[in-house]
């Protein structure tokens, strides 16, 4: 059988949208985060890959599962994950809960409405968030905001893809009762550009993702982490910069992603404003004590 290794895509870390433990990141967090990375990546390219039927991405993604439970040691991104979430003690189940969405993904190709693909966004993108949260030891409190913004970067990849992801894959994230509203069908995201009908629909989920995103913004000053503050910062402004995007390109004909300079730049912008304001916060207390 072909090993999991010949079924990757090649995309890694800086292939993302957003960053993926970054120097930011305090060193001793960086391995364990990238092993889960790994893990992650692995099993979306499993459940993603063209030419694998649905019952074997099943079967290879309950392999890696009963790898990282410690049922076997068949798939070596498994037993690095395990033993370092063992090292760790950092529970497996964000982790699973991943493998749970992605399994959604074998078996489920459309949204009917919001909520429904919200209800995804639960397993397939923020264990994610909580994860590095935990990594960190950061409250439960955190949660809820970290919550907001990993389903809005999910959304936004969601929204970048949607041509591709129907064309390749046969998948639609775009709810159908969006699409309905405005009298399309799936097969309008085929089109080589959207119609007007349907880059309303795009606009209109875009503006709704970037209210779910609104929510997050207090994500930063809640963490105890000056690094991980910082590291959100940078993803808040990413974000904010694809949302700006979203609104006003078309994603059936145009790249809607940030070119590596663009992408750079906001970046180290939204780090530096992070900084800045965790500094001013910081030292607020400070000025307040030594007021007369």
């Amino acid at each position: 059988m072909t090993g999991n290794a010949q079924l990757r895509s090649g995309k890694g870390t800086r292939d993302e949208n957003f960053p993926v433990a970054s120097w930011l990141i305090n060193r001793r967090h960086r391995p364990v985060i990238l092993a889960f990375y790994e893990f992650v990546r692995t099993a979306d390219d499993i459940a993603d890959h063209p030419n694998l039927g649905g019952d074997e991405k099943l079967a290879r993604l309950d392999r890696l599962e009963a790898t990282l439970l410690g049922n076997n040691g068949d798939e070596p991104e498994g037993v690095t994950l395990r033993e370092m979430l063992a090292k760790r003690e950092l529970s497996p189940q964000h982790t699973q809960d991943l493998l749970r969405a992605f399994r959604q993904d074998v078996t489920k190709n459309r949204y009917a409405n919001w909520d429904e693909l919200l209800d995804y966004c639960t397993y397939s993108a923020m264990p994610v968030g909580r994860f590095v949260l935990d990594v960190h030891g950061e409250a439960r409190t955190t949660w809820p905001a970290s919550d907001a913004l990993c389903a809005a970067l999910q959304l936004i990849n969601h929204l970048q893809d949607c041509a591709a992801d129907y064309r390749n894959l046969d998948r639609v994230y775009i709810p159908l009762d969006a699409l309905a509203t405005r009298r399309l069908n799936v097969e309008a995201l085929g089109d080589k550009q959207a119609s007007p009908e349907l880059r309303d629909c795009l606009r209109a989920l875009a503006a709704r993702t970037a209210i779910l995103f609104e929510q997050s913004r207090g994500l930063p000053a809640s963490v105890s982490d000056t690094r991980l503050a910082v590291e959100i910062s940078t993803i808040q402004a990413l974000a904010d910069r694809l949302l700006g995007i979203l609104q006003v390109h078309d994603p059936l004909a145009e790249r809607v992603h940030l070119s590596k300079v663009a992408g750079f730049a906001t970046a180290t912008n939204g780090a530096v404003r992070g900084l800045a304001r965790r500094l001013l916060r910081m030292s607020t207390p400070a000025q307040r004590y030594q007021t007369p």
